[in-house]
């Protein structure tokens, strides 16, 4: 019997719609001893089908998790490189908590869900109950790391312990198709986060958990998010970069196509004031808020508690920055937040026909500049304050 918790992993397997092929090109985990009972742990058999999936010489190798059965298992790793140039990993149950390491030309296509289990990590996190023993990391339910020409589709994820999916150090990616789902008091459940990666596109997925939808962290380039629907969360966030007060390059990011409903923040940047390097050539356009606080920001001035970092000589430039065609209603009075850096303040930001209304009766909104330089276009309200 498995008792440390972070080893309590069930498969559970609810909804399919593929089918389970027969054929020497396919490596099923019952094949390789799992019992599929929910209490035998399965961790042995799901680590031989992968490794025979990766040294399979066929063009195209597959891992069948099937339908109908219930796993246990210990976290795993499946590691890469792989013989072939375009692996499967047929999902078509509920599964939980996978590292995947240096695996390119990788396809998970399916109709499982990965349920993570969270609410017990969620109670005894530092951010909700501050006693002694609490924890300030938890899981995360499927990282890929170093793996190139990635493509994920119609996957589910439910209740992660914290981050749903973690891309690091990957080139070549599609996310398309997802479904994400945390409650939003679930802390920090970000949905997709993104770090040192690029060439990456996300489109047509829901996410609703307790942090960002999706965040992008350090070291990424050329990021094209589209047709999301966001909410509840904490928006799409660049950011947060230069925490320990390292050189930040994050570059070429459009965000179109997104619908907010009930975050606490819209598109939003946000850096620590001890790091240096840019943030530039970003976009957000095409945004629908419904009820949104901070529905425009930038908050060069981030801290793990408000106002309490000191004023630094240092700052991330942030440069080239477009908010266009994006309209919707604001809970908060300041309905575009521009807080720079007054040691790098922003440089050549566009607000182009921006129309944000206040979500509730006799409300006002407002916009904020502080150390912001650029230009407004277009018709906009609140009318931007360059």
């Amino acid at each position: 019997m498995l008792q440390d918790l972070s080893a309590i992993l069930y498969f559970l397997c609810l909804i399919s719609t593929a089918s389970i092929r027969i054929n020497a090109d396919e490596f099923n985990v019952l094949d390789f001893g799992a019992a599929g009972d929910g209490n035998a742990d399965d961790s042995m058999a799901f680590i031989k089908a992968w490794n025979n999936t990766c040294s399979a010489t066929a063009k195209s190798p597959t891992m069948v998790i099937p339908k109908g059965k219930t796993f246990l298992v210990r976290p795993i790793t499946f590691a890469g490189p792989c013989k072939s140039s375009d692996i499967t990993i047929m999902e078509d149950d509920k599964s939980k908590w996978f590292e995947i390491q240096g695996v390119d030309s990788l396809q998970i296509d399916g109709s499982g869900t990965i349920d993570g289990r969270g609410k017990a990590w969620w109670d005894i996190s530092c951010k909700i109950n501050k006693k002694e023993g609490c924890i300030k990391l938890a899981p995360t339910v499927l990282k890929f790391d170093r793996c190139n020409n990635l493509r994920m589709n119609n996957m589910n994820f439910i209740n992660s312990p914290q981050t749903h999916v973690t891309l690091m150090g990957c080139n070549g990616v599609e996310f398309g198709f997802l479904s994400i789902q945390a409650p939003g008091t679930s802390p920090n459940t970000d949905g997709i986060h993104i770090q040192a990666s690029s060439n990456v596109y996300i489109h047509n997925a829901h996410i609703s958990d307790g942090d960002d939808c999706i965040s992008i962290g350090d070291n990424t380039s050329n990021i094209n998010i589209t047709q999301v629907d966001c909410g509840p969360g904490h928006g799409v966030s660049i950011g947060s970069l230069g925490k320990d007060g390292g050189e930040v390059h994050v570059e070429n990011i459009t965000v179109s196509n997104i619908n907010f409903k009930g975050t606490t923040n819209g598109a939003r940047i946000k850096t620590w004031q001890v790091g240096k390097g840019t943030v530039k050539h970003i976009v957000f356009s095409n945004l629908n808020f419904t009820d949104v606080e901070n529905p425009i920001i930038i908050d060069q001035h981030y801290c793990d508690v408000a106002d309490s970092c000191k004023e630094t000589d240092t700052g991330v430039h942030i440069d080239d920055v477009l908010y266009a065609q994006s309209f919707g209603t604001s809970k908060t009075e300041v309905a575009i937040n521009l807080n720079c850096s007054s040691s790098s303040p922003c440089t050549n930001i566009i607000v182009d026909t921006i129309q944000l209304k206040p979500a509730n009766p006799g409300q006002r909104v407002i916009s904020s500049c502080n150390n912001a330089n650029g230009q407004s276009k277009g018709t906009d309200q609140p009318k931007c304050c360059f």
